[in-house]
């Protein structure tokens, strides 16, 4: 390949590029709420420990399922027992046994949202965690706010090449923002956007939570490459 015949990746005086990039923010209603809960037991004796922490899991789980169709996943994560040692002398001895098991609640239906998480929160040795708001990953906002980006990368194009008098003749590249070397999109940090909140174990059973569904974030950039007619300089 000769030179004259390399590619030229800014264009040419008769062919000329433009590049740009399109950007769109959506601001929506979250589609479901995660819980965070966290059972746990106490005891001096490893096997009366084990039997509580299994008996209020399995409590939490027969509250949650009770929900039916309002859950949509429910998951038990890490599960651990330990032994809390004490100096005896020169030896040391299990002064307790402390066990703990993570449940992950994933609810759709938000007016039963509010109910649950108190329930929970009035259960011997439980704490919540949460409302976690959050869309699916097959939110149609996500695709939504990813054609408004495209619709926006063409108007920007269409804007600089009518500033030179020239029209847009072809896309010649349509990436999405982090590909073939672009600069990463700085995306909120874990956690933002979300409400959280902490619940503990109460002595009497109180009323229903109202929970305010927290609208969600969606962002979309993309870069875009045209060329254009010959500007009128």
């Amino acid at each position: 390949m000769t030179q004259d015949s390399a590619p030229q990746p800014y264009g040419t005086p008769e062919v000329p590029r433009v590049a740009v990039r399109g950007e769109a923010r959506l601001e929506v209603d979250p589609e479901i709420a995660r819980l965070g809960i966290t059972v746990t037991a106490r005891g001096t004796d490893r096997r009366a420990a084990l039997e509580d922490l299994t008996r209020r899991n399995n409590t939490v789980l027969e509250l949650v399922k009770s929900y039916g169709d309002a859950v949509e996943k429910l998951e038990t994560g890490a599960f651990s027992i330990n032994p809390e040692l004490t100096r005896h002398g020169r030896a040391e001895r299990t002064r307790a046994y402390h066990g703990r098991v993570h449940i992950t609640a994933e609810l759709a239906d938000f007016t039963a949202l509010g109910e649950l998480t108190t329930r929970l929160a009035d259960l011997e040795l439980t704490s919540v965690d949460g409302p976690w708001w959050a869309l699916r990953p097959t939110s149609p906002a996500h695709g939504e706010a990813r054609r408004q980006a495209v619709l926006e990368a063409v108007q920007r194009a269409r804007e600089y090449a009518a500033a030179l008098g020239a029209d847009l003749s072809a896309l010649v590249e349509l990436a999405d923002l982090g590909a073939e070397n672009a600069l990463p999109f700085q995306a909120a940090a874990p956690g933002a956007g979300m409400r959280t909140m902490a619940f503990s174990t109460t002595e009497e059973t109180a009323p229903p939570l109202d929970l305010e569904p927290q609208r969600q974030t969606v962002y979309a950039q993309v870069n875009a490459r045209f060329t254009m007619t010959p500007p009128q300089l």
